[in-house]
Parts: structure tokens; C-alpha cells; sequence
């Protein structure tokens, strides 16, 4: 048997003036970063119009809004506390430079740079246009179920103190309770986040705290729409409504022999009906009733015979066929708040005022879109060169 000799290697270290191999070389073909990195490309050049309003036409160049938000996905997806930690690994990190467009010689730019920059696209609507150009994406892909959704909220811990509330002026208190009662929230401030209110969801004790909302489809679980805001009682019915009127509906009759009726003929279409899935949370005769309106199915969880807590369902929507699917459909949307608390920003949101938590809370939702859809669309067939 034949063994091979080694001599040991010296450790000379000295710095290398220039480098020959590109960054795109530097990237595994299969890394999923690829994937993603393509997926968001596509959605960004949906927005290039959107940016273009919202910069000026003349003056200084300032940090391209692709790249911004390119750097924004990697603090989401690889749970980066801080934009002086992005900025950090931006400056050594080869993998971010590339995803974020940056060459290895480029200057990192100053996290307030950084963050006034991102409060132009705060200002432009740009993450839940992402959300939607992201959605856009997944339709094409043919990933989408378009009849059956599931809504739900969850607790997201403010960047609040809860010795830093204190008592409001009494004139100046409205009440957001029943009937106008006054509640606590409604008689104290935060006086470091003055949109955050204390409140409890479940048994854990009232906490400085926003509600995150997103509407799924029940095929894979992608989230079709999102939005924070303000904590209270009422805030997941009025937000599930919200969310429903934004997502595109087919109508019933397309491509029968009414829809294809000649030109200037009236005729009246209705919304195909579908399905919503919903806890008890959403058993408020307001929020049924809106569905009703909307021609949508209410699939929504029943109290047990309370007669402080009253159910709003028909016996006919009760006996409805589909009514246990969309219930086991739940943990869909469960899972996606699990994802979003793991380790990243909805957990606690490290931003003030509901803006800039609605703004953070979509985008948590775009990255968790696109890490799904990685995971459920095949990948490109590599290209042998010869």
C-alpha cells in the first residue's frame, strides 16, 4: 500500500493586493440564498416605478431602495439584531455583499444613512406593495389556493418599558371598551412609544404591545395579506376585514356566456364565494356580517354555550361541509407566527410608533413568503456547459 508524503506548509501571512475570483464565483449554485435572491430581483423590478416617486429627479445619488431592502431581508431572515450588527457584517461578510449587490471594494454605508433611507420607503407604502408583488409571484407559480383563506393575530411585544406608562390627561381619555367604557389602556401612555398599549392575549398578563395580522391561503400557507396595529379587543375582526378587501377576487360568471356578453350590455356580477377560517376571536356579529356582505363563507370557531360570549352563525353556515377543514387549517397561520417569534423581529419589534411596526411586521411576512416558496417550487435545471 502507497501512502502519500507531505511536507508541512509554511504560514506566511501576507496581505493579497488583488483577487482574481468574482463574488458570483464565491456562491454555491445551490446555496438557497440564490433562490431567493431571484424571487426578490423580480419583485423589486415590479416596484422600479414606485421608487421613482419617491426620490427626486436631480441632486445627490442616494443608496439604491433595491439594496436597502435586499439588506433589510437578510437583518429579517438571519435574525440580525441591530442595523449596526447589518452594517458590521456587511463590511466582512462576502455572502451579504453579494445578495445585497455590493463589490468587494464597495464602502459599507452608516446605519443612519441606513435608516433614514428606510424611513423613505416607510413613507412610500413599499413592503406591503413587496408583500403583494411577492404574492403576485407565488399566483404565476400556480402556489395559491384562491377559495380558501385563514385569518388570525398575535401578540407582538412593544420596545416599551412597562414602568414607562403613566396616567393621561382624564379630559383628553376616550374609551375604546364596550359601549365606550374606559379601559386602562385607554387611561394611560407609554411615554417612550406613545401607539403601544398594554394588553393581554391569553393568560400572560397585560404587556406593552402591538397586534400583528395576517390573512393565509390554506394550500401552503403563504401569507396573502398582512398589517400591525394597535392592540384592542376589536382590532383582529376590523384588521381581517381590511386584509380581505385588499386581496384581488375572481367573479362568478367568467368565461360563461353572461360574462362574454357583447359590449354595453349591463349585467350584474357577484364575488365567487369563499371560505374563512377564523378563532373565536372573530365570533362578533360585525365581522360575520361583513363576510356575509363580501360573499364569503364565515368558517369561524364557536364559543360553547355562554351566554356572555354569543355565536353569530346560521345553522346552515354551522352544518357547512367545509367547516372542520378550514378549522384543522388553522395551525397553518399558527406556524407562521411560530417562524416569525423564532429568533426574529415580531417577537419583540425594536421599532416605535404603529408605522414602522406595520412596516417591519409585512416585511417579516415577505421574507417568510419567500423562504416558503423556495421550499415548494423546484429548482432551475442546471445548465451544462460544453
Amino acid at each position: 500500500m502507497r501512502y502519500l508524503v507531505y511536507m508541512r506548509g509554511t504560514d506566511i501571512q501576507q496581505g493579497v493586493v488583488f483577487s482574481y475570483i468574482n463574488l458570483e464565483d464565491r456562491i454555491p449554485q445551490s446555496h438557497p440564498l440564490r433562490a431567493i435572491r431571484r424571487m426578490m430581483d423580480q419583485s423589486l423590478q415590479a416596484l422600479s416605478a414606485r421608487f421613482d416617486t419617491l426620490y427626486a429627479a436631480t441632486g445627490r445619488d442616494s443608496i439604491p431602495p433595491e439594496r436597502l431592502l435586499r439588506a433589510l431581508l437578510l437583518q429579517i431572515l438571519y435574525s440580525i439584531r441591530s442595523e449596526a450588527q447589518l452594517m458590521e457584517q456587511l463590511h466582512y461578510n462576502l455572502l451579504f455583499r453579494w445578495f445585497v449587490g455590493l463589490n468587494p471594494d464597495d464602502p459599507v454605508w452608516d446605519k443612519s444613512v441606513y435608516t433614514k433611507n428606510r424611513e423613505r420607503l416607510m413613507a412610500g407604502q413599499v413592503s406591503e406593495r413587496l408583500l403583494a408583488s411577492v404574492v403576485e409571484q407565488a399566483r404565476a407559480a400556480k402556489l395559491l389556493s384562491e377559495d380558501h383563506f385563514t385569518v388570525d393575530g398575535t401578540l407582538m411585544e412593544a420596545w416599551a418599558n412597562r414602568r414607562s406608562f403613566h396616567p393621561k390627561d382624564p379630559a383628553a381619555v376616550v374609551g375604546t371598551g364596550a359601549r365606550g367604557k374606559k379601559l386602562l389602556r385607554d387611561q394611560v401612555e407609554s411615554s417612550t412609544d406613545a401607539d403601544a398599549r398594554l394588553y393581554s392575549k391569553g393568560s400572560g398578563g397585560s404587556k406593552p404591545s402591538y397586534l400583528g395580522h395576517a390573512l393565509i391561503e390554506n394550500r401552503n400557507g403563504l401569507v396573502v395579506a398582512a398589517c400591525a396595529t394597535r392592540s384592542s379587543k376589536t382590532a383582529e375582526p376590523e384588521a381581517g376585514l381590511q386584509m380581505l378587501d385588499r386581496i384581488p377576487r375572481s367573479q362568478e360568471g367568467e368565461g360563461s356566456a353572461e360574462a362574454k356578453a357583447e359590449p354595453g350590455a349591463e349585467r350584474e356580477t357577484k364575488r365567487k364565494r369563499i371560505t374563512l377560517g377564523a378563532d373565536t376571536a372573530y365570533q362578533k356579529r360585525e365581522f360575520i356580517e361583513g363576510l356575509r356582505k363580501r360573499n364569503i363563507a364565515p368558517h369561524v370557531a364557536e364559543y360553547k354555550e355562554n351566554p356572555n360570549f354569543p355565536n353569530f352563525l346560521t345553522p346552515e353556515e354551522r352544518a357547512d361541509a367545509g367547516f372542520r377543514i378550514s378549522q384543522s387549517k388553522r395551525k397553518l397561520i399558527e406556524k407562521t407566527f411560530g417562524w416569525s417569534k423564532q429568533d426574529r423581529a415580531v417577537k419583540q419589534i425594536k421599532l416605535r410608533g404603529v408605522l414602522r411596526v406595520d412596516w417591519m411586521f409585512q416585511m417579516v411576512m415577505v421574507v417568510h413568503d419567500l423562504v416558503r416558496m423556495v421550499k415548494l417550487m423546484p429548482a432551475p435545471t442546471p445548465v451544462l456547459v460544453q
